[in-house]
């Protein structure tokens, strides 16, 4: 089995104080046992927006950790996240604007492991149950 991992993971294990820390800790080691490990494109460049997080540590971390870092994004992937951020930005629409906000990279995460057949690791369980019902996620 392949597992992706959503950026909350990894930025939650990166920070000794916060509160799922030894959570992600816990959940990357079962994960590792699980099979490959793998980031799409959009969580590294998340990832890149942390405190001392430039390229060659991220490079570093994932050689380090065995972490694939999946470049490719192709259109199918873009389409998907499109197709499923629509649906989301119509429901939050129609329900007044009571959805809490998402942005596009959530939803490329999502298609990204979802159209790969990947599982996908992340806090977020919610969000990617109820947009991508058939995608299998690991969580807390």
């Amino acid at each position: 089995m392949t597992i992706s991992i959503d950026t909350n993971v990894i930025a939650a294990l990166w920070n000794d104080e916060d509160p799922f820390n030894a959570v992600a800790v816990k959940m990357l080691g079962h994960a590792r046992t699980q099979g490959k490990l793998v980031v799409p494109a959009p969580v590294y460049s998340e990832l890149m927006a942390g405190p001392l997080r430039d390229e060659a540590a991220l490079d570093s971390f994932f050689s380090v950790t065995d972490i694939a870092v999946e470049w490719t994004v192709g259109e199918e992937i873009w389409r998907e996240a499109g197709r499923v951020y629509r649906g989301y930005v119509q429901r939050g629409n129609s329900s007044g604007g009571q959805l809490p906000r998402r942005i596009l990279t959530d939803f490329l995460i999502g298609a990204h492991a979802m159209s790969r057949d990947y599982a996908l690791l992340t806090f977020d369980r919610r969000l990617y149950a109820a947009a991508f019902p058939k995608l299998k996620i690991l969580a807390d």
